[in-house]
């Protein structure tokens, strides 16, 4: 077992309610690396405002992210808001310093992004300079708390490797070994699917068809299971199609190996019913899923009372931000600020 000593960082953007996908692919393993390691996993609302949004709307959804990522498992001593630390706006301009123009115009996520924006509006819109610039952000956020660590997918791999490649230059400028380069932390995750278009990757932007809310009811989990796509035509010798296959993930991602198991044989001696494996599915995934609802209706009951446990925590958090401005200003020869 690694030490706990090593430091993880991880941060998610309050887009609306976390999904299966989400919530399988990333969050999940946040609950389980916090037990692992030295654990800071924040609530990204200053990367949000990169996109079209409305002031109220991000206020409310940035207080919503906090109280499900509790409700999932996330310890409350390890999540910060990431505007509540303004230390992190500071330390992304210093750090543009020494990210070059170049660097910041090979980020393909500015693209999509940008693509994404004009293609919801349907119109020629604004696409930010926020949006251009958001990866010295994100290095600030990775490299403010000195991270060992960061859990990523494939396609975040480009960000972090700026955030590497950012902390090598202030260290090679200012000839000191100071921030570390932070390596990435990949875990084994499901990836999870629309079950009305399979063929796609799980996403909120794609509509409320294609996404499962983990603290919807149980009588729309079931609706949406029931109605997953599942063979269209396109493997006619009996391979197992994107949609069935997707089922049979969400099945053993939320813990029925059994089920899995049984209903797998079936699909292979080709006695597989698809109503059987739908009613399996969401049988599994409305009990695997209660706890959590469960746990987000209390917090929603009591919302002062977890609103206040984020908020004190962040500001402990930001004691070590804190600590890493002072020493970045003594390094770069800004005039120091005590706190």
């Amino acid at each position: 077992m690694e030490s706990s000593s090593k430091q993880v960082l991880s941060l998610i953007q309050p887009t609306g309610d976390i999904h299966l996908g989400n919530y399988l692919g990333a969050v999940k393993n946040w609950v389980d690396i916090q037990e692992k390691y030295s654990s800071v996993l924040g609530v990204a609302n200053l990367h949000a405002m990169t996109m079209p949004y409305k002031a109220p709307k991000l206020r409310e959804a940035t207080w919503k992210m906090a109280y499900q990522l509790l409700a999932t498992g996330i310890n409350h001593e390890n999540l910060f808001i990431q505007s509540l630390i303004p230390e992190h706006m500071e330390l992304c301009w210093i750090l543009s310093s020494v990210c070059s123009y170049g660097d910041l115009t090979r980020m393909t996520q500015f693209k999509d992004k940008s693509d994404q924006i004009k293609e919801v509006n349907g119109k020629e819109e604004l696409i930010s300079s926020a949006l251009f610039f958001y990866p010295v952000l994100q290095a600030a956020d990775i490299l403010i708390y000195k991270a060992d660590y960061v859990p990523v997918g494939k396609d975040q791999e480009q960000h972090l490797e700026l955030s590497r490649s950012i902390a090598q230059r202030f260290n090679y400028q200012f000839g000191v070994e100071y921030f570390k380069m932070p390596e990435p932390l990949f875990t084994n995750t499901p990836k999870i699917l629309s079950t009305a278009n399979p063929h796609k990757k799980m996403s909120k932007s794609l509509g409320d068809k294609h996404f499962i809310n983990i603290f919807e009811d149980e009588k729309r989990i079931r609706k949406q299971i029931n109605s997953a796509v599942t063979d269209t035509g396109e493997n006619p010798d009996g391979e197992m199609s994107p949609g069935v296959s997707n089922l049979f993930q969400i099945l053993k991602s939320s813990g029925n190996i059994e089920g899995h198991d049984a209903l797998l044989n079936d699909f292979n001696s080709g006695s597989l019913k698809y109503k059987d494996l739908k009613q399996e599915v969401g049988n599994s995934l409305v009990s695997f899923l209660e706890p959590i609802r469960n746990k987000y209706l209390e917090i929603q009951g009591n919302k002062r009372k977890y609103r206040d446990m984020v908020k004190q925590s962040s500001i402990e958090i930001r004691k070590r931000a804190q600590k890493t401005l002072s020493e970045v200003r003594e390094i770069t020869g800004i005039l120091n600020v005590k706190y």
